[in-house]
């Protein structure tokens, strides 16, 4: 094993690659490929990712790589929407096939149960072929009509979880909420051995250095182990103070511990905060119980490079909530970037408040 790497360290290496110590002035395509896609839950939460990241920023740049299809949104990592390259949904997309078929067969596997799947992904192609547009609701509706006595709407999110589709725009631009509509993207291929080590450099690139179990929890992709094995020469190793063994890409810096974190303000799900099963280069495992409740995962602040804080924008009022004392200075720094945010979520508001409240 390689060095010891302490976790301020790797806090600090890990922001680093996620655009989070210095707004990068990059255009969003080259940004996105950086940061190796974007949580997409909801619509806005890459906007507001890439305002945290970026310098300048506008919604209109983000929003017409979307409309234009060379950033694509569709159900990826964790069987959660994110939005990627285009290139990186074909790379990434067929490894994540297992993961998917075992989200359907644990959610909607009894009620499908006598459907042909095989028949359902052919006749759902077939469906949404030369470029037709369908919601899932609507595809749900027009499977069932094939498949009589079976359930429309398990239908329609079996299809989603087994057949590689994209959310075309205007879904997933900035405000449009709504039913998600089903496109298939321009091509599709199966996944090769070197399809998942391109991924794992990628991951690594992105977030590393970081561990096999780290890489599992991100992507949710199985037989990592085998893959980080052949790796192994290429790859470099640290040690971090769990004793556990890191991999990174040979070519990337790591940064230094002392090197100045700014207050950031992240939207729920925010890669950082998911993308490692040990968490604590980003937050405290007690915070991890405040932020990540369930399925949810707070829009949080980080405060000199680890999470200090809860917002919400609700009337207004944009409130944030320390789970600790916060340092000298760091209430200021909090408005300052507060009310800068606030500016862009409500830039036509009369009235702006920003309130940091004590722990």
């Amino acid at each position: 094993m390689g060095r010891l790497l302490t976790t301020r360290e790797l806090g600090r290496t890990t922001l680093a690659r996620q655009l989070l110590l210095e707004r990068a002035a990059v255009p969003v395509v080259p940004a996105v490929h950086t940061l190796f896609g974007l949580n997409a839950q909801g619509p806005n939460l890459p906007y507001l990712a890439l305002w945290s990241r970026l310098a300048p920023f506008a919604v209109p740049d983000l929003t017409a790589a979307i409309t234009d299809g060379r950033l694509v949104r569709s159900t990826l990592i964790r069987a959660t929407q994110h939005l990627m390259t285009a290139s990186d949904f074909a790379l990434l997309r067929p490894l994540l096939g297992p993961l998917l078929r075992r989200v359907q067969r644990n959610a909607f596997g009894k009620r499908t149960q006598g459907v042909d799947l095989d028949v359902l992904m052919s006749d759902a192609r077939e469906l949404l072929a030369d470029g037709q547009v369908l919601t899932r609701p609507q595809l749900g509706r027009l499977l069932a009509e094939r498949h009589p006595g079976t359930d429309a709407t398990a239908l329609g999110w079996t299809v989603q979880y087994l057949v590689p589709l994209i959310h075309p725009a205007p879904s997933g631009t900035w405000n449009v909420y709504g039913a998600t509509p089903f496109a298939l993207p321009a091509s599709h291929r199966e996944p090769t051995v070197d399809d998942a080590a391109e991924v794992v450099r990628r991951y690594l690139a992105a977030f590393g250095p970081a561990t096999i179990a780290d890489a599992r929890a991100w992507s949710g992709i199985s037989g990592l182990r085998e893959v980080f094995a052949a790796m192994r020469p290429e790859l470099r190793t640290y040690t971090d103070e769990s004793g556990r063994e890191l991999f990174d890409v040979p070519d990337a810096e790591l940064t230094d511990p002392d090197a100045p974190a700014p207050v950031r303000f992240l939207p729920e799900f925010d890669a950082p905060l998911l993308a490692f099963a040990d968490r604590t280069r980003v937050m405290t495992d007690a915070v991890r119980a405040e932020v990540c409740n369930g399925a949810a995962v707070a829009a949080t602040v980080l405060v000199d490079g680890t999470v200090a804080a809860t917002w919400e924008l609700r009337e207004a009022v944009l409130t944030v909530r320390p789970f600790r004392p916060l340092p000298v200075g760091a209430r200021q720094e909090i408005e300052a970037e507060g009310a800068r945010l606030h500016t862009f979520l409500s830039p036509d508001a009369a009235e702006r408040d920003v309130r940091v409240l004590y722990p």
